[in-house]
């Protein structure tokens, strides 16, 4: 029959935590958290800039001082953490089957189960850059990991592809390990990150950043020697005669990232085509009953911050259905994407479920000027947000009433106006 546990989170990063934390102070007390590294953290560990806990924490501090946070606050309970292990499967009837190497092969059967196993960095062969194949290509967060964990330097001239936060950070990183970081190139008109990233590691470091250029051509031998970039059209096609040549030992990527949802497949759970994430309700349960997720597995946040609350919300209704408290055949309304908006999560609200109103967390898919989010229910706007400006590189939140929710047809739609 294997183990029995009420509830296995997996992934022991900042949302794995705060899920297990949240679902261990409302009663459950037979906790796993399995974690592929060696300790708890998950990416935050090698995020040692500062920035972190604003919001949740009223405090600014550096990624390994917010994971310590919840990791105090873990080991002061009776929660079981399992290092090391590789998760193989995830069944819909929530058998989980595991290994590692003190342990071996090993089936857990868990009440509960809270997805938490973060997300990964697009690559080159993701994207399909042209040109040689030479050493010192890296995606952002790798390199952000050797510099910053392991003590190696990757490279000495540095061209970054892609305006993400990591690609951003990594640009002042660098600099300040002694790199000359040689420019910013962004393939789409605005930048994919925060405009605090874009101020603090960009424009307080003199690195130019490139909108509407790509990379066109890689030339090296057994190292990297030189990168081409171009200017690209409104079709994102490079334009001939707009080439800027790069002499660099070292290339980071910094294009994206995707949840990382091969557990959440096999599972059978539902996938969000534009999130790359699970589709989830309101209290954050997946397409599987009893199968819940949080965190950047089900849509990647800008702010950690962010990430803890959801998947706080996320251990209180695992909580909640291990002792029945959720009614989960409650008939959903659906989220749907209007102008603007290139996603919502949650993507499904059940009404009898909200008290006071829900949160939606979405983003916009260009950069507007002072505009209004629109709640539309039958042709009607029911709710009205207004915003000084929205990007793409920032995520943005709306509670939408539990009077309007219980009130509206079959689906409601976010707009930008």
């Amino acid at each position: 029959m294997g183990e029995r546990y009420d509830l296995v989170v997996i992934g022991g990063g900042p949302a794995g935590l705060a899920a297990a934390y949240a679902a261990w102070e409302h009663g459950v007390k037979s906790i796993l958290i399995v974690e592929r590294d060696r300790e708890p953290g998950g990416i935050l560990n090698q995020c040692i800039h500062n920035g972190f806990g604003l919001h949740y924490f009223k405090a600014e501090l550096t990624g390994p001082e917010y994971a310590a946070r919840f990791v105090a606050l873990v080991k002061g309970t009776g929660i079981e953490f399992s290092p090391d292990p590789m998760v193989l499967e995830l069944t819909p009837g929530r058998e989980v089957h595991i290994s590692n190497k003190t342990e071996g092969y090993r089936v857990i059967r868990a009440g509960a189960v809270i997805l938490a196993m973060g997300c990964r960095e697009r690559t080159r062969g993701a994207i399909a850059i042209p040109g040689d194949r030479p050493a010192g290509i890296f995606t952002a967060g790798t390199a952000q990991r050797y510099v910053n964990m392991e003590g190696y330097m990757v490279g000495k001239r540095v061209l970054i592809l892609g305006s993400g936060d990591i690609g951003l950070i990594m640009a002042r990183r660098m600099t300040l390990e002694g790199a000359k970081v040689l420019a910013c190139v962004e393939l789409m008109p605005y930048s994919g990150g925060l405009t605090r990233n874009i101020v603090q590691c960009l424009q307080d470091y003199g690195i130019p950043l490139y909108l509407s250029h790509t990379v066109v051509d890689i030339q090296g031998k057994s190292r990297l020697e030189k990168v081409i970039a171009a200017r690209v059209d409104e079709n994102l096609k490079p334009v001939a005669g707009t080439e800027i040549s790069f002499e660099c030992d070292t290339l980071l990527l910094s294009v994206g990232l995707i949840p990382e949802n091969e557990l959440t497949r096999k599972a059978g759970v539902t996938i969000d085509r534009r999130t790359g994430g699970a589709v989830v309700y309101e209290n954050m349960e997946t397409s599987v009953p009893g199968i819940f997720a949080c965190g950047n597995v089900v849509h990647v946040h800008d702010l950690v911050d962010f990430v803890t609350e959801e998947s706080i919300r996320a251990g209180k209704a695992a909580a909640r259905y291990l002792t029945g408290g959720d009614k989960g055949d409650n008939e959903a309304i659906e989220i749907e994407t209007g102008a603007g908006v290139s996603y919502t999560v949650p993507q499904k609200v059940r009404p009898g479920n909200v008290s006071g109103g829900t949160d939606v967390f979405f983003r916009v898919n260009q950069v507007f000027a002072k505009s209004v989010i629109a709640v539309i229910s039958d042709g009607e706007t029911v709710a009205r947000f207004k915003r000084e400006r929205l990007a793409p590189g920032e995520m943005e939140r709306i509670k939408i009433p539990a009077k309007v929710l219980a009130q509206a047809g079959r689906s409601v739609t976010l707009g930008v106006q």
